[in-house]
């Protein structure tokens, strides 16, 4: 009888759920996964820092609506992944960590990386689980997929204590499952007339539109709400869900539509602290959130109703409530209002996105980079300075074709993020617009992305440091050794280590032609923008989070 080893069912039970792709850094006791992967014809991509791997697996795994899939070591390679699995949880990205660790019977008496990682990683994660023998390998992946996908994604950790990797089995007695099959939740019908009758009397319905819409493919039944005149502000990763170029879509006069909505819908998003943790609203606003996590309903909002349901269920369910019953906000002056509004706050940032300035200033990078991208890019935005201008001025017309920090703000995620969508979606460009500090946290996915084949684009926007001078000069004492601030360092160069496409920008004219050969290059690109380190966003102008 054929033998096979705990690394090989990991890799066939993966293989079996649809999993093509796995991250990792290379490290015992988890090399057998890896070649486990390569065996079954799994992409494997092996990562510089389990960190990164897993930002690059978050990323991949948000893109193809499964699991990204990190390997790692012991001991400090799964301290590693503490990072990724809190980052996963609380943005609702599917992350599965299979973590080595020390072998069963050098517990207690100092085993090589001794530690309780189970422990370690439950904080941050949905579910946690260890695998207790080669034999039930398979059936430990079945859950650990599960658990991450279904319901809210997030992070899991599955630890593989030492030996179980290695060790060989009788085929025929490896545990492998099938994936059910499994229907979206779908809304109460008492409550969907219930949202329906609000929508249609409602003088300034206003819709919002978390990540979990994006996730749940709810767009085209939302942007059907939003054709009856209703207007719709975004999450940060929710953009996109519905094209920003819609008449209804509001960001641009978001403090406008939250204060002013008699009755608010949320779609699959939460009341923390992107919504102002539901505190923003008028006293009389009837706040209706949906959300396939009935605990969110206990929230800093007043919720007066939750319907547990996947968002593109009930955004479907409520369409067709509303069928033949126009709402009565349309043609009210209440989309209007908000178009006005967002006009003039547009207006007010329009001198700055033609600024011919030297050094140049970081709204016309995101100009630039905005009249460049095709429609179906995916992008990503970091930094401090750079992502709340991008947030202001940059729009996406894609379902989840939108990263940033997230939930957790975490600084790091931009350059992993732009390789795991690249791979995710090879046939769509992948950008990131990333600041310095932020580039530089991971900078060496550039060498990983190389060598793994994919060809994203990095646009640097180098402001000498963590917002500029702004810190460094305004809240530091004065003469301050650089703390904040940063070298002005030439991250072009990073590319043209492994042969990849380099620009260096120090004009404002440069900067399309860069980023038009950046684009039609056909490799790995770092397009670096010198813009001028004392600049700042524009007060007011970030109305488009």
């Amino acid at each position: 009888m054929a033998q096979i080893n705990g690394g090989q069912i990991a890799a066939r039970a993966l293989k079996r759920a649809g999993v093509d792709t796995l991250f990792g850094v290379v490290a015992g006791p988890m090399i057998e996964v890896f070649a486990g992967g390569q065996s079954e014809g799994l992409t494997v991509i092996g990562g510089r820092h389990e960190m990164n791997a897993g930002f690059m697996a978050s990323a991949w795994g948000w893109q193809k609506k499964k699991p990204g899939i990190l390997v790692a070591g012991s001991g400090p390679a799964v301290t590693n992944c503490i990072t990724p699995l809190y980052v996963a949880t609380e943005s609702a990205m599917p992350l599965v960590v299979l973590g080595g660790s020390a072998f069963s019977n050098t517990r207690g008496i100092g085993g090589f990386q001794e530690l309780d990682q189970v422990s370690a990683a439950k904080p941050v994660c949905k579910w946690t689980g260890q695998v207790d023998s080669t034999e039930r390998v398979g059936e430990w992946i079945h859950l650990a997929l599960g658990k991450a996908l279904e319901g809210r994604p997030g992070g899991v950790y599955l630890d593989f204590p030492g030996e179980v990797a290695a060790r060989r089995i009788d085929e025929e007695t490896a545990s492998l499952r099938d994936a059910p099959e499994i229907s979206a939740p779908h809304p109460d019908p008492d409550a969907v007339a219930r949202v329906a009758d609000l929508l249609e009397s409602a003088e300034r319905p206003l819709l919002l539109i978390g990540k979990g819409a994006a996730w749940a493919d709810a767009g085209p039944a939302l942007e059907k709400l939003a054709d009856l005149g209703i207007p719709y502000v975004c999450s940060p990763m929710g953009r996109g869900t519905i094209p920003d170029d819609h008449a209804s879509f509001a960001n641009a006069a978001r403090s406008q539509a939250l204060k002013g909505a008699d009755v608010v819908v949320m779609f699959g998003g939460r009341f923390n602290w992107i919504f102002g943790m539901g505190r923003r609203f008028a006293p009389d606003a009837k706040i209706i959130h949906i959300d396939v996590e009935p605990e969110e309903f206990y929230s800093g909002a007043p919720i007066e109703l939750g319907v547990t349901a996947d968002a593109r269920s009930a955004a479907e369910a409520i369409l067709d409530a509303l069928a033949d019953r126009p709402p009565r906000s349309a043609g009210s002056g209440w989309l209007a209002g908000l178009q006005e509004q967002a006009k003039r706050n547009e207006a007010g940032a329009r001198s700055v996105l033609t600024d011919d300035s030297i050094p140049i200033n970081p709204y016309r990078v995101v100009a630039e980079v905005r009249d460049a991208l095709p429609r179906d890019a995916i992008v990503t935005a970091e930094g401090e300075t750079i992502m709340g201008i991008c947030r202001a001025m940059l729009p996406s017309y894609t379902n989840r074709g939108r990263l940033n920090a997230g939930t957790t703000g975490c600084m790091g995620v931009g350059a992993p993020y732009v390789v795991g969508s690249s791979l995710a979606c090879p046939d769509r460009l992948s950008v990131g617009i990333l600041g310095d500090y932020a580039f530089g946290a991971a900078a060496m996915v550039v060498e990983t992305a190389t060598r793994v084949g994919a060809k994203p684009v990095f646009v640097v926007v180098n402001n000498e440091g963590i917002a500029g001078h702004m810190i460094q000069d305004g809240m530091l004492p004065p003469g301050s050794p650089r703390i904040a601030s940063l070298l002005p360092a030439r991250y072009d160069k990073i590319a043209e280590m492994v042969d990849g496409h380099a620009e260096h920008v120090e004009a404002p004219d440069q900067i399309r032609p860069a980023l038009e050969r950046a684009f039609a290059s056909g490799k790995v690109a770092v397009v670096h923008v010198q813009v001028d380190p004392k600049a700042s966003r524009i007060s007011g102008s970030n109305y488009l989070q």
